[in-house]
């Protein structure tokens, strides 16, 4: 169940229940003045002051927002404290702070919840004192509660490229919900994504953090490019690191650079996306020694990501990581189909986004996107108007295709193309035999290309953006299977070169996310270049809300 889904649930009552929550408010309101200590009378007025002050001395529009909210939960319940029973700070208090100071097991810092300060108001005796605990904590459990559930910043905001809005749970909700429950730390935990992707994270990180506190992985020194069986003295030294990245279980002799410890180190280049050739030269090198600390930011980033992308995924969805470079087709949790693809060079980066798969089309058209119609094609046909016949390219107008030598390329520019191109169908097609639609703003989509060669390396943003398949046909063959299509009518349709186009009966999702760091399955750790520059971008802003 969708965790927004068990907060709604959580707290809609029944109309039973409200007439007897009403019945007993009318009560409690004429017990209140008679029945109550001093100075827990004095504790509403004390918390409606206190946010009163708190809302006009907010230092930000967000910060004051979020008080606002809070006061408007406050103002429903007559002010009466979440945080305090009688004179003093009760057991829900104390369990909240302490889930604070543990933030930091999720990549969150304590220190933007003010955790230590809260943990000394704990000694609060006073109606003042208990007043600020009251405001202090609601706020900081708010906060946190919403960075848990959707991420500590809006990634929208953070970079343009993704475009990914995940819900925000009100604070009306956070705190209704803490009031009521008996088990605090159980319904914190609910607002996590409950995704395994998140929880190996979750567990790496602590892994990691132990690594560090014990002084971290062991550096090994520059020296010659180490090839297979060759001797070095620092062998002994990349087996220990190996060791430790947990790539090598073999014996711990020997200055040889042995089989054992070439497979251990293309295991080790292969996880940390340095290309597998067992060549231990300064690339490799410099990646076995990143910090275990660096690689904690890493994984923090990520987990981040992951919160942003809450438990949005479908039971069957089609899931592109475009830092690792691969798609795959998931269905139950399990991968039914994974291959390797090509996504957008640096300068033509493919963004973040979620849509639904509709159809796919056999021997498609190519419909040169208009910004390579122009900044790419334009200048050739200026120079040869017959530059797109061995491609196959037709021109179109509005009125059907024209001849490319009747038309004066010159008059024509940026903001001055009403023309079309289209490649027909073909073995030469940039599209090759089957394109995969999702129909998006970006216009990107999953594709076959002739450029088989490059899926080879181990950096594979070659792309204007789109993303291209290594065997496409394959994933055809997955997708259109339930769509009654076996791959011998695939093969045959593909075989006749007719534009051929296959609505899906049921869409199917497509995530497409940026992650330079996950888990698998087998607890293998995987880091994946920021080619982007997305990680940069993202612990920056973070930076900057440091505390706020």
């Amino acid at each position: 169940m969708d965790p927004r889904q068990r907060n709604r649930d959580f707290t809609r009552p029944t109309r039973r229940a409200a007439g007897l929550f009403a019945i007993c408010l009318i009560a409690f309101a004429f017990w209140l003045p008679a029945a109550m200590p001093a100075s827990a009378q004095l504790m509403g007025p004390a918390i409606k002051a206190e946010l009163n002050r708190a809302i006009s001395e907010a230092k930000s529009e967000s910060l004051k927002k979020r008080l606002k909210d809070i006061d408007a939960y406050y103002a429903k319940s007559l002010y009466s404290p979440i945080w305090v029973t009688g004179n003093r700070p009760n057991a829900k208090a104390e369990e909240m702070v302490d889930a604070l100071n543990l933030s930091y097991e999720d990549g969150l810092n304590p220190g933007d919840y003010d955790a230590f300060e809260l943990f000394a108001k704990l000694g609060a005796t006073t109606t003042e004192q208990l007043a600020d605990l009251e405001v202090h904590l609601s706020t900081a459990a708010v906060s946190y509660a919403q960075h848990m559930n959707s991420g500590r910043l809006n990634p929208s905001k953070v970079n343009r490229e993704i475009v990914i809005y995940p819900d925000k749970i009100s604070a009306d909700t956070i705190l209704s919900n803490i009031r009521k429950t008996k088990t605090l730390k159980a319904y914190l935990r609910l607002l996590a994504p409950h995704t395994a992707r998140y929880e190996r994270l979750r567990q790496t990180l602590a892994l990691f953090r132990r690594i560090e506190a014990n002084g971290g992985w062991t550096k090994v020194s520059s020296g010659a490019t180490l090839k297979p069986g060759a001797a070095d003295p620092r062998v002994p030294t990349i087996r220990k690191r190996m060791i430790e990245a947990g790539t090598y279980n073999g014996a711990n002799s020997g200055l040889v650079y042995d089989a054992a410890l070439v497979d251990a180190v293309k295991r080790f280049q292969d996880q940390n996306g340095v290309t597998p050739d067992g060549v231990v030269g300064p690339g490799t090198v410099a990646v076995m020694n990143i910090t275990v600390d660096d690689r904690i930011k890493t994984i923090e980033l990520n987990m981040e990501r992951n919160r942003w992308m809450q438990n949005d995924f479908a039971p069957y969805h089609i899931f592109v990581n475009l830092a690792d470079q691969v798609v795959k087709l998931v269905k139950n949790g399990d991968t039914l189909h994974a291959e390797v693809v090509q996504v957008g060079q640096p300068y033509h980066r493919t963004p973040v986004f979620t849509d639904e798969m509709e159809y796919v089309e056999l021997n498609p058209y190519w419909n040169v996107p208009p910004s390579i119609a122009v900044n790419e094609y334009l200048p050739k046909l200026r120079k040869n108007p017959n530059v797109l016949a061995p491609q196959n390219i037709s021109v179109m107008s509005s009125n059907g295709p024209i001849s490319a030598s009747a038309v004066n390329w010159s008059s024509y520019g940026k903001g001055n193309f009403p023309f079309r191109l289209r490649q027909e169908p073909g073995p030469g097609n940039a599209l090759g035999r089957v394109k995969f639609m999702f129909p998006n703003k970006f216009n990107v989509y999953m594709h076959d290309t002739p450029a088989k060669s490059k899926f080879d390396r181990t950096q594979r943003y070659f792309s204007h953006g789109c993303i291209r398949l290594h065997d496409p046909l394959k994933m055809a063959e997955y997708i259109l299977g339930p769509e009654g299509w076996s791959r011998a009518k695939i093969d045959q349709v593909v075989a006749s070169g007719k534009n051929t186009v296959v609505k899906l009966k049921h869409p199917i999702p497509v995530y497409v996310v940026y992650l330079t760091a996950f888990v698998n399955k087998d607890g293998s750790v995987w880091f994946r270049e920021d080619v982007y520059g997305r990680d940069k971008i993202l612990a920056d802003a973070l930076a900057k809300v440091r505390g706020h």
